[in-house]
């Protein structure tokens, strides 16, 4: 591993790559922004093998004038001729997409959370369940609150669903 010079300024590696994006939804301006580098693998491979770059990606919010800035890092394996830094932007703005439309819809609509049971291999069993339900839900055209209640009212629908009978 090479060493730091103690009395070492820093510049930006030779390789810094950026990109940004600005979004306006929800009430809210977000700038996203994301640095990659490579030239940090050397430091980090021998903990982290396969290690092929490393990002910093800041999110700046405002919401009612009231601005937060929150910076996180991130390291991949995908090299720079497979995911440029606008790439590894999307792909980590696409696994906030997997958290809002699984994980939270399991937490919240499925009140996934609020389960106590921890023995063996049930907790694994219902959240396959779950997903399975959400799934068919999906798949039946309504978004995952219409789709219980509806189904809460068409048992029959939710059955034939399940086995891959048409509904209509």
């Amino acid at each position: 591993m090479p060493a730091i010079p103690p009395s070492a300024t820093w510049s930006p590696p030779p390789d810094l790559r950026a990109a940004q994006t600005i979004d306006k939804e929800h009430g809210r301006i977000e700038t996203r922004t994301l640095e990659a580098t490579s030239s940090l693998t050397a430091y980090l491979g021998p903990l982290w093998p396969g290690v092929a770059q490393v990002c910093r990606i800041t999110r700046s919010r405002m919401i009612r004038g009231v601005e937060t800035v929150e910076t996180v890092y991130a390291i991949t394996s995908l090299a720079t001729e497979r995911a440029d830094a606008a790439r590894l932007l999307a792909l980590s703005r696409n696994h906030w997409g997997i958290e809002n439309r699984l994980h939270y819809v399991r937490d919240v609509t499925c009140r996934e959370d609020q389960c106590r049971t921890r023995a063996g291999a049930a907790p694994q069993a219902l959240a396959a369940i779950r997903n399975t339900a959400l799934t068919i839900i999906r798949r039946s055209g309504r978004k995952p609150v219409e789709g219980f209640e509806h189904f809460a009212e068409h048992r029959q629908q939710a059955l034939d669903a399940a086995i891959g009978r048409r509904t209509e």
